[in-house]
């Protein structure tokens, strides 16, 4: 769609919005249809694909050994990376990550390490010499917006089911494994697009082009924020903010239930 075709869209939205209402229909707090499909992946630790309305996302996770961080020698790690695949819309573009890839996965990967989700030290093989590391890889294979919220619950759905793969001397042994990946919370991302001045909560690509401002909020099932992430020029106030928050805490446990 042509830059002159989404101002119109985004005319007819904002004034939609003036009226308490969405394009779609939908009332402002509510998520569009979510459909989880675990594990469709073998050759993954973790798998699972996600369908948030018309965006499509694939998330896979695997496991390697590598060495610890200097100021962690006893501690394993986690490693988000985004993939923006050209199929998923004509504004992604192949080649290395972009401004946009690297933020997607530095807000799915800051609401899962700051949760505390993972006990890093359980992944530690041999203090100093040898960690497991976590990667977890994020695809779109379709964009109609909200990749943040549909990262995140693919995410959440491929460590859950990950196993962790048995090692001798610093080597992953293929084809076996020595039990699940345990996890200690569930975090999941709630992503809020500003329209005007209402926050509408998981924005299509239409409201994202409207927006003036985004929010992503982290929390895990125990009523905790573990991340917050601000983008768009646009402002938000005090309440904006507190509207959000309590939506995304009260929302994120109906998105447990479908894990």
């Amino acid at each position: 769609m042509s830059n002159i075709m989404w101002e119109l869209h985004s005319d007819k939205i904002l004034n939609l919005i003036k009226e308490g209402k969405r394009i779609d229909g939908r009332p402002l707090n509510d998520y569009r249809k979510v459909s989880i499909q675990r594990n469709p992946f073998q050759n993954a630790e973790g798998s699972a694909r996600v369908l948030l309305g018309e965006t499509d996302v694939i998330v896979g996770v695997k496991f390697d050994i590598g060495e610890p961080y200097p100021d962690m020698q006893d501690e394993g790690t986690i490693l988000v990376g985004a993939e923006l695949l050209p199929l998923a819309s004509p504004t992604f573009e192949s080649g290395p990550p972009d401004e946009e890839s690297i933020e997607l996965a530095r807000v799915v990967d800051r609401g899962i390490r700051e949760s505390k989700a993972i006990d890093f030290k359980k992944l530690c093989i041999k203090e100093g010499e040898h960690v497991f590391m976590v990667f977890v890889d994020l695809y779109a294979i379709n964009y109609d917006g909200n990749l943040f919220d549909a990262c995140s619950i693919g995410a959440l759905a491929s460590l859950l089911d990950a196993k962790i793969p048995k090692q001798e001397d610093g080597k992953i042994i293929k084809g076996e494994y020595e039990g699940k990946l345990k996890l200690l919370r569930k975090p999941l991302l709630s992503t809020f697009a500003k329209i005007g001045t209402t926050m509408v909560l998981d924005p299509t690509l239409a409201e994202e082009k409207a927006m003036s401002a985004r929010l992503s909020i982290a929390t895990t099932e125990d009523d905790q924020i573990s991340a917050l992430q601000k983008g768009g020029s646009g402002s938000l106030t005090a309440q904006d903010i507190s509207n959000s928050i309590e939506t995304a805490i009260s929302k994120t446990k109906e998105l447990r239930k479908l894990i």
